[in-house]
């Protein structure tokens, strides 16, 4: 028998390396992978727009209302607010805001909660605005938001003070109502979690991975306070079922308001989320029967 030329194939140590190398190449890439969410989380789940420091809200707003310019140091950084003073003011309205955008463009509907009497505040979170530093964490931002309370909140003692949270802002809003029980909690196209929202998105991410999970499954079945929840059933980001959740999870402090046709980025223009907050709120201040 002549010795074999290798013609009718590779030996068997070159075929298990070259299955090795075939297996190497998706796994560098999905660790690649991995590894890029992992550094870069904050630019996949935050998309400030910056002011320049030296930007006036002047002008934006009509002669009659009321604004103070608010700026809060907190560790590292220092965070851009508006308060938005009402006549003989009913309440507070604590109000934290999407991923997205700022100060500017989040305090267009400013008209609504001026006709309820309440007066308005809002922060922009690090990075956004004309707010100093960066996201680095979860801890950081529920710190930042804690810091802006305690700026605001004693000045409204023996008055009715409503948290509200959209979209990002939802998560950080029922940690602050554990932690400082609200006269009612509004939660606007909530999630159930920011890691379940990932893992639906990137399902071959490990949750551990992530650094903002935003866990507010776990923690709404907690808050002491009354609990609205609005969200539209054609929302394309966050879907409807997440508030359904939520709400169950609420139990008898929870409503769930679904609006009809309402989008992620436009539940706001609708009347049946007009009515159904302004509802709530008036509840707030309404003489006892």
């Amino acid at each position: 028998m002549q010795p074999s030329t290798g013609e009718a194939g590779p030996p068997t140590r070159w075929k298990k390396a070259g299955l090795l190398g075939l297996v190497a190449i998706p796994a560098l890439g999905y660790g690649a992978i991995l590894a890029g969410i992992g550094l870069t989380q904050e630019k996949l789940l935050f998309h400030p727009e910056t002011l320049p420091a030296d930007f006036s809200y002047s002008g934006l707003y009509p002669p009659e209302q009321d604004v103070e310019e608010l700026s809060i140091a907190v560790d590292g950084a220092v965070l851009n607010a508006l308060l938005f003073r009402q006549p003989d003011s009913r309440g507070l309205v604590f109000y934290l805001h999407g991923n997205g955008g700022n100060l500017v463009s989040w305090t267009r509907n400013v008209a609504f909660y001026r006709q309820l009497g309440f007066d308005l505040f809002m922060l922009d979170y690090r990075g956004f605005g004309k707010s100093t530093g960066h996201i680095t964490s979860e801890a950081q931002l529920h710190a930042d938001v804690r810091a802006a309370w305690a700026r605001v909140a004693p000045g409204y003692a023996g008055k009715p003070v409503v948290i509200l949270g959209r979209s990002l802002g939802s998560g950080l809003a029922t940690r602050l109502a554990l932690d400082a029980p609200p006269a009612l909690l509004v939660l606007v196209t909530p999630y159930t979690s920011v890691e379940r929202l990932a893992t639906e998105q990137y399902p071959l991410v490990p949750a551990a991975l992530l650094k903002y999970p935003l866990r507010t499954d776990q923690l709404i079945g907690k808050v002491r306070s009354p609990i609205l929840i609005l969200h539209g059933d054609q929302d394309e980001l966050i879907p409807y079922g997440h508030a359904r959740e939520l709400a169950e999870a609420a139990g008898a402090r929870g409503e769930l308001l679904r609006v009809d046709g309402a989008r992620h980025g436009d539940i706001h223009q609708f009347p049946a989320y007009l009515q159904g907050l302004s509802r709530r709120i008036e509840a707030l201040v309404a003489p006892p029967r």
